[in-house]
């Protein structure tokens, strides 16, 4: 995912995303607020995949077994300081500006099939459509990035889904 993310990251900066990042201080609120609101859906929808999708819990564990791959601290550090603002700068910022809201929260979801991992297709899908809508309501691309980033970080590390 950090090889992935510093190609898409590169790809997003070379196009000139970078000057739509615009640091201010009531982005970071903002961004907290986003990420918080995130979570509050992963909580309801991590007890529907478990309910309704066969391998829910599986594919759930599956992602979650990933975090005994590398040391915590070097996963967070992946996370928020490559891999969550590469996303955003890419699938939120150059593709969601050139093919829209919708198709780009898609390919987001689509980009996850490679994990063979339907939970986590279904749960990209939702994450996308979220940080999609709020791009395409103008919410500004710093706010995007810190709330990735603290989303990511918190989920997958500090408090987790699975029961």
């Amino acid at each position: 995912m950090t090889t992935t993310g510093l190609t898409l990251g590169a790809l997003a900066l070379a196009a000139g995303e970078a000057e739509r990042v615009r640091p201010r201080k009531r982005d970071v609120p903002l961004g907290l607020a986003i990420a918080a609101g995130l979570f509050a859906v992963f909580q309801i929808g991590d007890r529907a995949a478990r309910r309704v999708m066969p391998k829910g819990s599986a594919e759930i564990g599956d992602i979650y077994a990933l975090r005994e791959t590398a040391p915590k601290e070097e996963i967070a550090l992946r996370l928020a300081a490559v891999i969550g603002p590469a996303e955003e700068l890419f699938w939120r910022g150059w593709l969601q500006r050139r093919i829209g809201w919708l198709p780009a929260s898609g390919a987001y979801a689509g980009a996850h099939l490679v994990t063979r991992n339907a939970t986590l297709v279904g749960a990209a899908g939702v994450a996308g459509i979220y940080w999609g809508a709020l791009a395409a309501l103008g919410v500004p691309m710093t706010a995007l990035i810190v709330s990735h980033m603290v989303w990511d970080v918190w989920i997958f590390l500090i408090r987790p889904t699975q029961e």
